[in-house]
């Protein structure tokens, strides 16, 4: 019985994506004025470059000019008085430690993994050229989680329903609406779960205040990237504006060196003693408000997300914290892999996906263990998780792990 299910879910996942392939890969047929926009906002978004690289995964990045960045495009940034050499004046050094219950090699270092060629000339910022393809293509992205934490807390009544959308296997700050924080960070172990078509499967530090979030993490998105590699990317969404990396106005680059949207070279694998993960900060700068984006063991500024492109969160703290894996499908379509594909059991860091020492960052800097951290589950059916706020030696043991479905339940 459970072989004749899988066999009769392959036949529908092939005919589905032999139906909609040309849709997939962003070969529909263009119209002349169709084809004009296209070209239009080609232009608008791939500023002129200083210099061009072409990395060892396939992309093209352009070296722009800082200050003509896509960035600066946004109403609110019209005036701005940021400059290349720009550092965020954080009051205390958050630290992660690198010590794990698993012998990780995973300190993925910046210079092999993000860091292509010499990188960009002092002064310009490493922008992702954006093609045809990936206009036609992303086209077809899903609309952003356009729902809050706490809506979904008193409704169960979506837990069953395989309508395709979004589900979530997280750990959440307990929800209060006086909660103040000024970020969050964690280590995540690298996964590449299995995608098709418009599916995405991704994990995720999440920090939010109403209708205004920003993610960084890593995900496996066809729509997005074009195949179903495992990328490291950012997310911000101001009220109905959201965008990924750099394909809207709003997100600052300073950094000349790394690459947002590239490839992580080394995956983990499921039992091997050796796992890899990567350090991601999110942390406010309490001076003058920009929301940091900070990645590696070094804490490596990347580049702010600017108060001024935000309403909840353009003169105040965040409210939620989110840690863990999020997965979507669309409508009629089974839901993909989250993590390893597997249900953790044991846990064991060694076999399941995670996010580990998850730390917040309260209104006044300082570094918090966040223990008290609520699971959060959209269908417990498909996809679970096991938290461990005390399960290791470290100063931040927290562990959350997370996956599924388990392929022995399909």
């Amino acid at each position: 019985m459970l072989i004749h299910q899988r066999t009769i879910l392959q036949i529908f996942l092939v005919l589905y994506f032999l139906l909609n392939y040309d849709k997939v890969q962003g070969e529909t047929k263009l119209s002349k004025l169709e084809e004009l926009a296209l070209e239009k906002q080609l232009k608008r978004l791939n500023k002129p470059a200083v210099k061009t690289i072409k990395t060892k995964w396939g992309d093209t990045y352009d070296c722009v000019n800082f200050y003509k960045q896509l960035a600066f495009d946004h109403p609110s940034l019209k005036n701005h008085n940021f400059y290349p050499e720009m550092k965020p004046t954080l009051s205390t050094i958050k630290q992660i430690p690198s010590a794990s219950t698993v012998d990780i090699s995973s300190k993925i270092l910046l210079e092999n993994e993000l860091l292509e060629n010499e990188g960009c000339p002092s002064g310009t910022v490493p922008i992702k050229r954006v093609t045809k393809d990936d206009l036609i293509r992303q086209r077809r992205m899903p609309p952003p989680e356009d729902f809050t934490l706490e809506s979904h807390l008193e409704d169960t009544t979506h837990i069953l329903e395989e309508t395709g959308g979004y589900k979530r296997a997280i750990v959440h700050t307990p929800s209060d609406p006086n909660n103040k924080f000024a970020g969050a960070a964690m280590i995540a172990s690298i996964w590449n779960p299995h995608v098709e078509g418009q599916q995405s499967s991704a994990c995720r530090l999440k920090i939010q205040k109403g209708p205004d979030s920003m993610q960084v993490g890593w995900r496996v998105d066809p729509t997005l990237y074009g195949n179903n590699h495992t990328k490291f990317f950012i997310h911000f969404q101001a009220g109905n504006t959201h965008c990924f990396n750099t394909l809207c106005p709003g997100f600052v680059l300073v950094n000349s060196n790394i690459y947002l949207g590239s490839e992580f070279d080394h995956i983990s694998r499921r039992g091997n003693e050796t796992q890899w993960e990567f350090f991601f900060y999110i942390d406010r700068d309490l001076v003058n408000g920009n929301w940091w984006l900070l990645i590696g063991e070094n804490q490596t500024a990347i580049g702010f997300w600017p108060p001024g492109i935000f309403t909840a969160l353009s003169n105040d703290f965040a409210t939620n914290i989110e840690w863990g894996g999020v997965a979507y499908t669309p409508p009629g379509v089974p839901y993909p892999p989250m993590g390893t594909g597997f249900f953790p059991a044991i846990p064991d860091p060694k076999l399941d996906a995670y996010c580990r020492g998850l730390i917040v960052f309260n209104n006044k800097g300082e570094t918090i263990n966040a223990e008290k951290t609520p699971i959060f589950l959209d269908n417990p059916i498909l996809y679970r998780v096991i938290d461990e706020p005390h399960g290791g030696p470290e100063n931040f043991p927290h562990y959350m792990f997370y996956g599924g479905p388990d392929d022995t339940h399909m």
